[in-house]
């Protein structure tokens, strides 16, 4: 390309034109170094950029990615960087934190082109989580076969507290997170699917393993309880399930997940409520588990990776966890996990997901720059 300079601009304005054309020659997604972590400087990359509200992502083989946006869009991008919007949706409800939420593609997917999906689904006299499973078209613009494979019991009303995350074992089986959606007591009820952790089969089928099959009047997929917001889900090395949920004013957790267990909420919290007053009955019960770490104050957790130590050894085994409030990604580590390190730049602003790439990249979303970034080892 050749750059002329007409006569007349002063030398001022010319050195201006030249500096623009420059930049506006380089590619979209520059690499640059913006973490400085305990392992030396990572490279951050932006990968795609001008996202409205992404809320979670996944990749596909040949490098191609799903990304989803709250406001009711799923995005196919290419390995080149060309994206369309993929069409088959069910009716979504956007209200408040409800709207399009996780994705996750089938552990099959090379032969099934199966994905799973939450979102929030309008219900008689409110709004509830819900799961649909679909398949994929091969140029990745299309959903068919689809089917709702859970919904939560009507009953909720208001825009706050969906969840959720999907992880689905290496047996095939799914879990789903479900918030209380602002119904307190509701996630000390059985009864009901709010601030739960579910396990159902692929299908959308009760397992016969799961702990309340025989409980009277109980919800059957519920594997545990006692939830407030679970907005980060994963396995870890040795296959434990683990989540990350938001606390009130404080006592954001981590925990293990175990079946059948009463995790507290909101009898116990580490958290006040938003006004100072106390919440329920102090910072434990017997009957009640314990998180495994706390954070307070709050960070407002969303998304949740456990490294598989690719890139950086050192890193193997270690919980990520992004802050959608302080702006950072947040580094656990430890047979009893503690926060060691803040990762921390101009790209980590409210981080909503982390997930490890294919070739042990550490991948966020920004929710506030609309970008979804590739963090790798630097020099």
């Amino acid at each position: 390309m050749i750059f002329v300079m007409q006569r007349g601009f002063d030398m001022r304005t010319r050195l201006r034109l030249i500096v623009l054309f420059l930049f506006a020659s380089l590619p979209v997604s520059i690499a640059f170094a913006d973490l400085q972590t305990s392992q030396g400087a990572a490279v951050v990359t932006p990968v795609v950029e001008r996202l409205k509200g992404p809320w979670a992502f996944a990749f596909l083989p040949n490098g191609e990615l799903l990304i989803t946006e709250k406001r009711g869009k799923l995005l196919h991008v290419t390995a080149s960087g060309k994206r369309s919007t993929v069409k088959g949706l069910p009716a979504i409800h956007v209200q408040g934190q409800g709207g399009l939420l996780d994705v996750i593609v089938a552990r099959d997917f090379t032969q099934s082109r199966t994905i799973f999906l939450s979102y929030a689904k309008k219900q008689k006299g409110g709004a509830g989580t819900a799961v649909l499973r679909a398949r994929l078209s091969e140029d990745g613009k299309r959903l068919s076969e689809q089917r709702q494979i859970f919904e939560m019991a009507p009953g909720s009303s208001g825009g706050r507290h969906f969840g959720s995350r999907i992880v689905q074992a290496k047996d095939g089986t799914l879990f789903v997170t479900v918030g209380e959606r602002g119904d307190r007591p509701a996630a000390q009820n059985l009864a009901q699917h709010e601030g739960s952790v579910i396990r159902i089969t692929p299908d959308g089928e009760v397992l016969s393993g799961n702990p309340f099959v025989k409980t009277t009047g109980a919800q059957q997929e519920i594997w545990s309880y006692g939830h407030r917001n679970p907005q980060g889900l994963a396995l870890d090395l040795s296959g434990r399930l683990w989540a990350v949920e938001h606390g009130a004013k404080g006592g954001d957790e981590l925990n293990l997940i175990e079946r059948g267990a009463n995790y507290g909420w909101p009898v116990i919290s580490y958290g006040t409520h938003y006004s100072g007053f106390k919440i329920g009955e102090g910072t434990a019960k017997a009957g009640m588990k314990q998180p495994k770490f706390f954070w307070d104050p709050s960070i407002a957790p969303s998304g949740l990776m456990i490294y598989s130590g690719k890139l950086w050894p050192q890193w193997k085994g270690h919980f990520f966890v992004g802050s959608l409030k302080l702006d950072y990604i947040s580094r656990l580590a430890g047979t009893s996990p503690k926060e060691v390190e803040q990762l921390r730049g101009d790209s980590t602003r409210r981080v909503r997901d982390v997930r490890e790439g294919p070739n042990g990249a550490i991948w966020f979303l920004s929710e506030d720059k609309g970008i979804l970034y590739r963090m790798t080892p630097g020099g």
